[in-house]
């Protein structure tokens, strides 16, 4: 074995950076989770994304922040550099959404990244481009702008050929950015507006106005029949959670937001929620509103929650996850259970009445022998005395009522025998079976009318058989 194996040794700062940008920016979502929570920080009150290829090729983000100021912009992308934070002890109290001062550095190390600036007041704004988180020369550029700042990343990872392939497809990856983008407007809601389409595209995928609720803003994301079907949730338990509470001074918790009621119905759950401002997850919390659900609703439906909790800033630990993902936060049980029972207790008071689809029998005609008609839904408000209302209906309810049922062949099933019979097949054969029959005086007795032709087309089909065999 030579001297020089197993030696350590001081990695290449760009090699660090390297290794650490793919850790904090996975993929083009990532990269717009760190824009976005920049952004939101700056205090904007309009965000436009413009993605193209699902961000791989190009992830635009414009903001009406307060903006950078030009002195500010040679040390933008280097590492571990930030206005949110002065000491390791101001984490305890932080209220903004970034605060290590790494997304942009991580971004200018695995993309081409332009950034383009105004501030308050200023004549112009100031172009300036990054790479490996250095200002590229000649430096910042005076351009027209407007007050804000617009960050634009190009052909991300293209220096990491690995990570580029085991991206998904550019429709995933776009799935992904929009998810982000529809978490963090409904976060913002009623203090910035959002929208992100395609390049190319006029119509914008996601788009949220600045003064919208919480509940219009759901209703313009995930649409009317989640909207049409939320239970406002509202609970508080302990001291107002302030920055002046301490670590023991028990639970203190702010909830406000919208669950399902017992008439919604999904395949899968969504659940959007909020700590202190922050879009996380949390999992414990996530299985065990699922298990509140299942026990109270029918085959176990899947929900729809939107929660925003405020918990002191002393509680909540926001560096747990490289991407922020996560936090941790002190007396996770006690506030799960208390959501939960909130949950539980909301469902349960709001279930004196569902909304049903019930299904309007077609009239008993000799042509409703046949399954082929269609019947409409109608909704109908069954309450738990075992009474049912009909809903009210628009102008062109009789209109509606008067349309004749929907008639659809290939759902044709035979529910009755004497509504087909040999007789069709053989229409000539039956003509002349009942001429026959009329000219001998009629039907014998105790036999029905067409009996004879039935006998004959029978006859017709042995002969046919025997002589093909």
């Amino acid at each position: 074995m030579s001297s020089s194996t197993n030696v350590i040794r001081r990695l290449d700062p760009c090699v660090v950076n390297k290794i650490a940008a793919g850790e904090v920016i996975q993929r083009p979502a990532s990269a717009l989770k760190e824009m976005l929570e920049n952004s939101l920080d700056a205090g904007a009150t309009q965000i436009s994304i413009v993605v193209k290829e699902g961000g791989n090729k190009l992830l635009q983000i414009t903001d009406t922040g307060h903006g950078i100021r030009k002195e500010d912009l040679p040390v933008l992308c280097h590492r571990h550099t930030t206005s949110k934070l002065a000491s390791f002890e101001d984490l305890e109290t932080i209220n903004t959404l970034g605060f290590r001062g790494e997304a942009l550095c991580s971004i200018s190390f695995v993309s081409n990244l332009t950034v383009t600036t105004m501030t308050e007041g200023a004549l112009h704004g100031y172009r300036a481009s990054y790479k490996d988180s250095e200002m590229l020369p000649p430096g910042p550029k005076p351009v027209a702008a407007v007050r804000g700042t617009t960050i634009t990343v190009e052909d991300l990872f293209y220096n990491v050929p690995t990570r580029r392939k085991a991206l998904k497809s550019a429709a995933e990856e776009y799935a992904r950015v929009m998810d982000v983008v529809t978490r963090y407007a409904l976060m913002a809601s009623g203090r910035c507006a959002f929208s992100c389409k395609r390049l190319g595209e006029s119509r914008a995928d996601v788009l949220t106005l600045p003064g919208a609720s919480l509940c219009d803003n759901i209703r313009a994301l995930y649409g009317a029949a989640v909207a049409n079907n939320l239970l406002p949730l509202s609970l508080k338990a302990g001291k107002e959670p302030t920055p002046a509470i301490g670590m023991d001074d028990g639970v203190c918790l702010v909830v406000e937001g919208f669950i399902s009621s017992a008439s919604y119905a999904a395949k899968r759950t969504q659940m959007v929620l909020f700590i202190n401002g922050r879009a996380v997850d949390c999992g414990p919390m996530r299985r065990a509103l699922e298990a509140t659900y299942a026990q109270l609703l029918p085959k176990a439906s899947k929900p729809f929650l939107c929660l925003d909790l405020k918990l002191p800033p002393r509680h909540v630990d926001v560096n747990t996850h490289p991407t922020k993902r996560e936090v941790g936060f002190i007396h996770q049980e006690e506030i799960t259970s208390l959501i939960c029972e909130a949950v539980e207790s909301t469902l349960s008071n709001s279930n004196t009445s569902r909304t049903l689809a019930t299904l309007k029998a077609p009239l008993a005609t000799p042509n409703a022998t046949m399954a082929g008609f269609i019947p409409r839904p109608s909704q109908t408000q069954m309450t738990l005395g075992g009474s049912s209302t009909q809903q009210p209906k628009g102008n062109n309810s009789s209109q509606a009522d008067a349309a004749p049922l929907s008639y659809r062949p290939e759902k044709l099933v035979r529910v009755d025998h004497m509504t087909q019979s040999l007789d069709a097949f053989f229409p000539g054969l039956t003509s002349q079976s009942r001429k026959a029959e009329g000219a001998a005086g009629g039907v014998p007795e105790g036999q029905q009318p067409g009996a004879t032709s039935k006998a004959a087309a029978a006859a017709a089909l042995i002969g046919t058989a025997h002589a093909c065999s």
